[in-house]
């Protein structure tokens, strides 16, 4: 399944996404109509590029990709696939851009109109500058693959417009074992590819950030933000109320993790209502934020070098001890021993 972002499953995917993957399947001697069948999908709605297609008809495509290509490096093939150009107004946003700071954050608003189950973040940790991807759905089986195709189309753009710089002094971490295809990693991102990190990153010198962008053109870019935004409203209207929480939530990078009530009001209702409009969709705000500090907690203990208390605190915990018993309920051992064997383990 699915994590039930959508209130209804929705088409939000434009087809030729779809379409791409099917070349790259006969490609490597696949069915296209096989594929198709598996996701249940008509050949005729790929005919157009601005048609759509359901979030599970996409993961069901992918997951028929991958078993029919027999190909499992298909992801960062895909990915590298999907050209700027493929991306439409939110690459012309991009690109239209001054600098890669300004490309990155425009990236970074807009991702979900292209990619509706993850999450894009950009920050700065010291001489590097982070692009770190997360994903938001619980589909074990193409989590590698959905990471593989947004961080291999990322390098792929990268390389298009700066060349090889921006690989000097860069690194690949991901947050998966070696899947085996190491020397693709390897020749798409450079030398310095680290498995089992605990995230999801492409990470560069932070100097680059300034670079100019030869195709900088405020009108074209004024024009394709405003074609974002109106694909972001369309798909934020049909989120959950869960979802909005979720996000609200998952947000926060610095500080504590809000409450209901601050929650409630920066989506506009009542405390009240908001409890109400979440128990109707089966949930709590309790269980959403312990779900959430669960992800940011592992998150935390295997990426960063704040304390035990520190990451208690940013969590929201009073005392420290409230922490370490609920880090024990989701993973059988405490935080120490999590972050222990979690840095033993990508050593």
């Amino acid at each position: 399944m699915v994590s039930s972002e959508f209130a209804v499953d929705l088409p939000v995917i434009k087809a030729h996404y779809a379409d791409i993957l099917c070349q790259l399947v006969e490609e490597k001697g696949g069915s296209r109509r096989a594929v198709l069948a598996e996701a249940d999908i008509r050949p005729s709605v790929l005919s157009h590029p601005d048609n759509l297609i359901t979030v599970s008809q996409f993961v069901a495509l992918n997951r028929a990709a991958l078993g029919h290509s027999g190909d499992p490096a298909l992801g960062l093939e895909y990915g590298r696939r999907l050209k700027f150009t493929t991306h439409g107004a939110l690459s012309q946003a991009a690109i239209s851009s001054d600098t890669i700071e300004e490309a990155l954050k425009v990236l970074i608003k807009y991702f979900r109109v292209r990619f509706v189950y993850m999450e894009l973040d950009f920050f700065v940790d010291g001489d590097d500058a982070v692009i770190q991807l997360t994903v938001q759905h619980n589909l074990e089986d193409l989590y590698i693959f959905n990471v593989e195709v947004v961080l291999a189309s990322l390098m792929d753009v990268n390389l298009l417009l700066f060349g090889t710089r921006l690989l000097e002094g860069g690194s690949c971490r991901l947050n998966y074992p070696n899947p085996g295809h190491d020397k693709a990693y390897a020749s798409m991102f450079g030398a310095s590819v680290s498995f089992s990190s605990g995230t999801n990153q492409l990470r560069f010198r932070k100097k680059y950030l300034d670079l100019p962008i030869a195709l900088s053109n405020p009108v074209a870019r004024r024009v394709a933000e405003q074609q974002c935004e109106e694909e972001l409203r369309h798909l934020e209207a049909n989120l959950t109320v869960t979802s909005r929480v979720q996000r609200q939530l998952e947000s926060v990078r610095w500080g504590r993790l809000p409450d209901l009530e601050t929650i409630a009001d920066s989506l506009g209702v009542s405390s009240r209502t908001l409890r109400r409009q979440l128990s109707a969709e089966g949930t709590k705000f309790q269980a959403i934020l312990d779900q959430v500090r669960h992800a940011k907690a592992a998150q935390l203990l295997q990426a960063s070098p704040l304390s035990i208390d520190e990451i208690a605190d940013r969590l929201g915990y009073s005392d420290p001890s409230n922490f370490g018993r609920a880090f024990r309920k989701w993973e059988g051992v405490s935080p120490s021993s999590y972050r222990v064997a979690a840095k033993a383990g990508s050593e």
